[in-house]
């Protein structure tokens, strides 16, 4: 890798930050780990960089994974403060969402993202017209509520995301008011982000080769110090924010960020 001019490291210097901002105001407003901003942003540092293009995406996920630990313990204990937290739900789902993230983390390292995308869009853009559309009192399946935590935590670790774009529309689906939602997928955040980050950590070992300094298995730590301060400082904003919206305008905004989501999953797939 080349030396950097400075005006390159203010260029990166500066996307970290609008990057880091942006992923905490999102882990405080709407219980998103802010890992769909974080992983595209790495995978362009990485490319940028020049690194082996065989285990940029790997890092960009695992690092994302790895950022989202703190930073979701940090908006979890703001919502949960403002009693914005189902530990019911909680302790329900954290088994099988830790299990899950695990082996989705591992099986992550051999597998393509393609299939997994399209399959994710898929499901985010019908959860977001869900999410969408006027409430009429309906309800998830008691079994699907049961059965989701295992697909999210095993798509969140293949995608480095902190689930809450899954397991917030799952939750008020069932019944759960929008802002406990938030507040406890933050939590479960971190529930993904530890199991999976571990597993990239152990699969990264053995492409030692491969990757570049400041890096251990597949995080890169030197991105991960540099984002993680600015996700911190940014997520009570975002708390503030999500409480003092009204429950039917916070769900529509959810709704509308999971379909540009969708939206951008889709266009990156053509």
């Amino acid at each position: 890798m080349e030396v950097l001019s400075q005006t390159e490291i203010i260029s990166i210097i500066i996307l970290i930050l609008f990057s880091g901002s942006i992923a905490g105001i999102l882990a405080g407003l709407i219980g998103v780990g802010g890992g769909i901003v974080v992983v595209p942003v790495l995978f362009y540092l990485f490319t940028y960089l020049d690194y082996n293009e065989a285990i940029i995406m790997h890092m960009a996920v695992a690092t994302s994974l790895f950022i989202i630990v703190p930073t979701s313990i940090r908006s979890a204990l703001k919502h949960r403060n403002r009693g914005a937290f189902d530990n019911k739900v909680f302790k329900r789902w954290l088994i099988p969402l830790a299990f899950s993230s695990l082996l989705g983390s591992i099986i992550a390292s051999f597998l393509s993202f393609e299939t997994l995308t399209l399959f994710f869009a898929v499901i985010a853009g019908f959860v977001s017209i869900q999410m969408l559309r006027d409430q009429k009192e309906r309800k998830l399946p008691k079994l699907i509520f049961n059965i989701a935590p295992l697909f999210i935590g095993f798509v969140s670790a293949m995608m480095g995301i902190g689930g809450g774009t899954l397991s917030v529309p799952v939750m008020n689906l069932s019944g759960i008011e929008i802002k406990k939602a938030i507040g406890t997928s933050a939590a479960f955040g971190t529930v993904i982000a530890i199991p999976s980050s571990i597993g990239f950590i152990i699969t990264g070992l053995s492409q030692s080769s491969l990757l570049p300094e400041y890096t251990i298995g597949y995080i890169n730590w030197l991105f991960f110090i540099l984002i993680v301060p600015v996700t911190l400082i940014f997520v009570p904003i975002g708390v503030k924010i999500a409480h003092k919206i009204p429950q039917n305008i916070l769900r529509r905004l959810f709704g509308l960020f999971l379909g540009i989501t969708a939206i951008k999953m889709f266009s990156d797939l053509i």
